[in-house]
């Protein structure tokens, strides 16, 4: 995986996907979802997350009070141990990572507390999710962060630019 040249290219193509983006979220097309749904096993087919990790670099989940607890039960530190040492809350009032990259993602990719991740990491990048349309915002995010997001989104612009 070579970040540098996905990162230049998900610059590169930024304008062009938050403009295709938003025309498709005000259009919702019916199979969006198992449009979405099969890009996203084609990208997943070839694309090791580990060989990358960079969501894990380079954000931050926002945790919710049972990932907590989760993680503090896999710690074993109470749930306030766990907010002072690892998480702040920003500017919209959500528990995030107090830094960057992840304080439980290894030199090898790996994330020590991989059974108990917070839900966010479990469920990221959204790419196989139902109700698409409502994510559209936030995967425009993720094409700037995951490269399976940028190959979704390149594949529903060859799908819907028919």
């Amino acid at each position: 995986m070579d970040l540098d040249r996905f990162k230049e290219q998900a610059k590169n193509q930024a304008r062009e996907n938050k403009q295709f983006l938003e025309k498709l979220r005000k259009r919702k097309p019916a199979d969006l979802d198992q449009v979405t749904l099969d890009l996203h096993h084609e990208a997943f087919a070839h694309i090791d997350c580990l060989t990358c990790a960079n969501c894990c670099k380079t954000t931050s989940p926002l945790l919710i009070d049972r990932d907590i607890d989760r993680l503090a039960r896999r710690l074993k530190m109470k749930p306030s141990q766990v907010v002072e040492t690892y998480l702040k809350v920003d500017e919209e009032g959500d528990y995030v990572f107090r830094e960057s990259p992840c304080p439980f993602l290894m030199g090898d990719n790996y994330c020590m507390v991989y059974e108990d991740r917070p839900r966010a990491c479990r469920e990221y990048p959204h790419t196989d999710r139902k109700r698409f349309h409502q994510l559209l915002k936030l995967s425009y995010k993720n094409t700037l962060v995951c490269p399976a997001v940028l190959e979704v989104v390149e594949g529903l612009k060859q799908h819907y630019r028919q």
